[in-house]
Order: structure tokens, then C-alpha cells, then sequence
């Protein structure tokens, strides 16, 4: 009888003799309230990534508008802290044949309330092709802080006193910087004069730039 018994268990019956038919294990899917605790752990992690792209993509139909109407693109108001309204301060460079021009220039600009601040960088040399010739000269370059509503009156301005017949007035936007020196240069350049008293500023210009 132990014999029966033995054989009983080992075939899954228990003790009644008859074998249990073969289950496979499949696994259960879990509850419902598990996948919403994931899709909500998932949501919270990803939030901070998605958030600069969600407003990128909400100014893209602003931006497609203005490039459709030929206006001006949409810009954010500057950030929080900050008075400085981005791109309304330049740097504007101007390239002299001499010191003595640069810095009278220099002073006459900064005289003038069209810039603020005026850097010159001495003896850099330029390379470039000049009515069908390539030249090489040593130059002063300047750099000039003022507000961008004023570069085309200090472009003009450079342009009556300058030696050179074609001179570079190349002016970029600051987007961004210390805001307490962008303020200052508002600040200076904000009673910019009337450019009609404009001081003469001859000196021997390069030869490869007046006409012959």
C-alpha cells in the first residue's frame, strides 16, 4: 500500500490515485494601479526635460508668422533680475591706419554720446584684396560700445571723418551680458548728439585704400 501511495504523489494525485493535469506558469499582469504609478513616476521624471522644448515649440508659430509677414521674429521678455533687453546694446569695429586716428576717433565718439566706451587693439595686421590686389597692413582696431538704435548715426559719423575711402564699420548685438555695465552704456549713450560738429580727422591714410 506504501508502494500505491508513492507512485500516487509522484504523479500528482495525491493520495486518490489520479494524476493532476500540467498547468504552465503564466505570469499575471499586474494591477491597475501599478502601471499608473509608473506612467506617473515616468511623467514627473521627464517633466523637467520636456518643459524647454514645450515653450520653444509654442513660440514656433510666432516665428513662422513674423518670418511670413516680413516682420521683426517674437522675443521673450528678458529674465527675471535682469533690466536688459537683449540686442539693444552693440559692438561696433572699426578699423584705423594709426593710433593717432583711432584715438581721435575714439574721443570724438565717446564726446558725442554715440558709444559709451571705445577699446583699441593695436597692431593687428589685415589681409585682404583691394582693387584686384591682395594687401597686408598694420592696423588699429576698435571696439565700440554704444546702444543699437545709435549704430547707423555713429556709422555715419565714422564714415564723415575717416581717412580710408571705404571704412569698416562692422557693428554686432550683445544678446547678453553684466547687466549693470549694458545698463551704464544705456545710460551714457542716451543724450547721443547732433553729429553736424564733427571734428576733422586727417592723417595719412593707408595708400591702398584712398583713390589715386
Amino acid at each position: 500500500m506504501s508502494g500505491v501511495r508513492a507512485t500516487a504523489v509522484l504523479l500528482g494525485g495525491g493520495v486518490s490515485g489520479r494524476p493532476r493535469p500540467f498547468r504552465s506558469a503564466k505570469p499575471r499582469p499586474p494591477p491597475a494601479s501599478k502601471i499608473s504609478e509608473a506612467a506617473l513616476l515616468l511623467s514627473l521624471l521627464w517633466m523637467p526635460a520636456l518643459l524647454p522644448l514645450a515653450s520653444r515649440l509654442q513660440l514656433l508659430p510666432r516665428a513662422l508668422l513674423s518670418m511670413a509677414s516680413g516682420s521683426p521674429p517674437f522675443r521673450p521678455s528678458p529674465a527675471s533680475g535682469s533690466d536688459y533687453v537683449p540686442r539693444s546694446v552693440s559692438a561696433a569695429f572699426v578699423t584705423c591706419p594709426n593710433e593717432k586716428v583711432a584715438k581721435e576717433i575714439a574721443r570724438a565718439v565717446v564726446e558725442k554720446r554715440l558709444a559709451a566706451c571705445v577699446n583699441l587693439i593695436p597692431q593687428i595686421t589685415s589681409i585682404y584684396e583691394w582693387k584686384g590686389k591682395i594687401e597686408e597692413d598694420s592696423e588699429v582696431l576698435m571696439m565700440i560700445k554704444t546702444q543699437s538704435s545709435l549704430v547707423p548715426a555713429l556709422t555715419d559719423f565714422v564714415r564723415s571723418v575717416h581717412p580710408y575711402e571705404v571704412a569698416e564699420v562692422i557693428a554686432l548685438p550683445v544678446e547678453q551680458g553684466n547687466s549693470p555695465y549694458l545698463h551704464w552704456v544705456h545710460q551714457v549713450t542716451a543724450s547721443g548728439s547732433d553729429s553736424s560738429t564733427a571734428p576733422t580727422v586727417m592723417s595719412r591714410p593707408c595708400s591702398c585704400h584712398v583713390p589715386s
